[in-house]
């Protein structure tokens, strides 16, 4: 049986080479013999064999040993001519994304791995184990398993064509719009896009509140007093005059005369401890937005808030109509049994009366008050008519003194330290007995101060208030006195 051990040797291929591991990811080349010119040649060789057995005459093989290996060699010749390649897949670009058996997002073509060595070299990037042979999922510079492939939102597999990014984490389409594109605070809908594809909303530059700009003038009531964007289903108050009013905003409201008397108070307690005490009574009326118009009419004199008046200090003698008690809340908390009584101003010095709006919480109220308050201190001392810049200016100042003092008294000691006001402005107790809205909400009022835009207002408060910090409020009140400026 020399030929056969012959031929077996004159092929290259050895049983190992002929087996692969059972990955079935890449394209493999063919591992099979060349059959056809093989079998010719093994026809070939037992054609020779028969022909020198017929001269020689039979030989009777007796030797077990050389039938053993004959048997062997021959079933190894048989297997190798019978193995199949494994099956040729071609060339096939994959989308990033999408799973399958070739990598994702790659244009790799694997070799097989001739047996020993294992096909499960991959380690997954989620749970750090090796892939081993069947489907995994190439992305993010990694491999996975598809079951490791998960949402950084919700913890699922992601099993979509397409997912989305943050940073580095995964997340299902839905659940990143869930998490990253906004939603409008009045609907609870996502922001559309706009024409151009981008996501365009409208934003409180105080309270962060997002909405869609169509509530702008779709009749989406917005509070009066904190300007927050009331959601779909909420609740508020109306009030007579057309404003509309957030329960939380409501629920410290000053809405007649007599509530506002205990603030009052406490304003002309604060202007004592300046060392500015209004020595004369100044009478304090709430008043309706209808009255407080009238009035503003018929003063030829002082400056006013724009765009919207809601206090007047005034120095002529009028009617005013003030509103006596305060009303009840009806169904939809709509204000009912407004009642008002005529009010004879006399003038007795420079200042008939101050008027504020009513239906406002307690600590723009309070600020109003503190605002019309230094008109009148400044025409009862004597001051001589001042540029509307300056007077306004210093005006809201001391409303926003008033508003830090009170936000000390609501949040205690802690804010006090951080205070820009001077020990001799702190008030002598901090208790921190607010709530965490009004807090918020004084701090709102002294934004508006502080970023008033208009040149009145807004830049007569930022000169005023530098002038006050750098030398003290009782110099800057002298050098208005002298000069009708403030000093620089």
């Amino acid at each position: 049986m020399g030929w056969l051990s012959k031929i077996f040797k004159g092929s290259n291929h050895k049983l190992s080479d002929a087996q692969y591991g059972t990955d079935t990811v890449g394209n493999y080349p063919s591992t099979s013999l060349d059959t056809t010119s093989e079998i010719e040649d093994i026809d070939r060789a037992i054609a020779l064999s028969l022909s020198e057995e017929d001269q020689k005459g039979k030989t009777v093989i007796n030797s077990e040993y050389q039938l053993e290996e004959d048997e062997l060699l021959a079933r190894a010749l048989q297997e190798s001519l019978i193995v199949e390649s494994p099956p040729q897949n071609g060339n096939r670009n994959s989308t990033s994304g999408r799973y399958g058996n070739d990598p994702i997002g790659n244009e790799n073509f694997y070799q097989p791995i001739p047996f020993p060595y294992s096909t499960g070299f991959r380690i997954c990037a989620g749970c750090n184990t090796e892939i081993g042979q069947g489907r995994f999922l190439s992305c993010m510079s990694a491999v996975w398993h598809p079951e490791c492939f998960r949402c950084h939102a919700c913890k699922h597999p992601i099993y979509d064509y397409e997912f989305s990014m943050s940073g580095s984490y995964p997340y299902h389409k839905a659940c990143y719009k869930d998490s990253y594109h906004p939603k409008c605070d009045v609907c609870k809908n996502f922001i559309p896009t706009n024409a151009a594809g981008l996501i365009e909303y409208r934003a409180h530059p105080f309270w962060s509140q997002k909405y869609c700009p169509s509530h702008e003038h779709d009749g989406t009531p917005r509070c009066c007093s904190c300007e927050r964007m009331e959601p779909r289903d909420t609740r508020y108050a109306a009030l007579n005059d057309g404003r509309k009013l957030c329960l939380e905003c409501l629920d410290s409201a000053v809405m007649d005369t007599n509530g506002c008397q205990p603030l009052y108070l406490d304003i002309q307690e604060f202007y004592e401890g300046l060392n500015m005490k209004v020595k004369q009574q100044v009478p304090l009326l709430l008043v309706e937005r209808q009255a407080l118009n009238e009035a503003m009419d018929g003063e030829r004199h002082g400056h006013h808030h724009m765009p919207e008046t809601r206090g007047l200090c005034l120095s002529e003698e009028q009617t005013v109509s003030t509103i006596l008690r305060r009303p009840r809340m009806g169904a939809g908390n709509r204000v009912l049994d407004m009642r008002t009584e005529p009010y004879k101003l006399t003038r007795r010095c420079e200042v008939t009366a101050i008027l504020i709006l009513y239906g406002l919480p307690r600590l723009l109220t309070g600020s109003i008050l503190a605002h019309e308050m230094m008109h009148a201190w400044l025409r009862l001392n004597g001051y001589q008519i001042l540029n509307q810049e300056v007077e306004e200016g210093i005006c809201q100042v001391l409303a926003n003194m008033w508003l830090e003092s009170q936000i000390i008294t609501i949040s205690g000691s802690d804010y006090a330290s951080t205070s820009s006001l001077p020990p001799a402005f702190l008030p002598s107790t901090a208790q921190g007995t607010g709530s965490p809205f009004e807090r918020k909400l004084g701090e709102f009022f002294k934004h508006q101060i502080e970023s008033d835009t208009s040149v009145v207002y807004g830049n007569g408060f930022r000169v005023g208030n530098r002038a006050v910090l750098k030398y003290g409020l009782q110099r800057t009140l002298d050098h208005i006195r002298m000069t009708g400026t403030f000093p620089f």
